[in-house]
């Protein structure tokens, strides 16, 4: 009995998240590690050819595009200002990714990122600058109707700053960090995946 009252219990918990979803009509993604493969420790993807999509993730886009909400990447490229990857490099390595998406019926709405080292700007996560650039550019856009999606300390603080609902994209695995303990306290909820959120959540 006890357990079935337990499980009873989750399954509301699971079904008011669900209802917080409902208004959502601004998807913010952060890139490497939602959307595709994180490079190797320490460096940056520099071009098309070693980008690699996680599971499921141009079919999530996908869905999303086709629920009529807009879909919108949020990304700290600190690689630019180190050196490890040039501005022009990764531009045309996000029209690459735009293109792609295209092809699939997932095509962003609009990317933005952030090319600073860290401490001198407002635009690199968990500072905010870059959803206030998306807001002016989408008026109807607002912290009410948007959620972040990531898979990081930096971009929970940065959603729940903003006032937008936050997603943790992280395996099915206690934390092992102190910043993905306080990440997974943070986050409105908790997937597996980006798909995985938009099947529970989105659909």
């Amino acid at each position: 009995m006890g357990n079935y009252c337990w499980y009873e219990i989750i399954d509301s918990m699971r079904e008011n998240r669900t209802r917080y979803f409902s208004e959502v009509q601004y998807v913010f993604l952060d890139r490497d590690g939602v959307v595709n493969e994180k490079f190797h420790p320490g460096g940056y993807i520099r071009r098309w050819e070693q980008f690699r999509f996680l599971p499921g993730a141009v079919e999530a886009i996908a869905r999303i595009k086709r629920s009529g909400r807009k879909v919108i990447i949020v990304t700290n490229q600190r690689g630019v200002a180190t050196g490890l990857c040039s501005e022009p490099e990764l531009k045309v390595l996000h029209q690459d990714l735009q293109q792609y998406l295209r092809e699939h019926a997932a095509g962003l709405d609009a990317l933005y990122y952030c090319p600073h080292d860290e401490g001198l700007c407002d635009c690199r996560k968990p500072q905010t600058g870059m959803f206030m650039q998306a807001f002016a550019d989408f008026p109807e856009a607002n912290p009410r109707n948007s959620v972040m999606v990531g898979d990081s300390l930096c971009d929970i603080e940065a959603g729940r700053r903003v006032g937008m609902l936050t997603v943790l994209i992280a395996e099915n695995q206690p934390a092992v960090t102190p910043e993905q303990t306080r990440a997974q306290a943070l986050a409105t909820a908790k997937a597996p995946s980006l798909l995985a959120f938009v099947e529970q959540y989105l659909s």
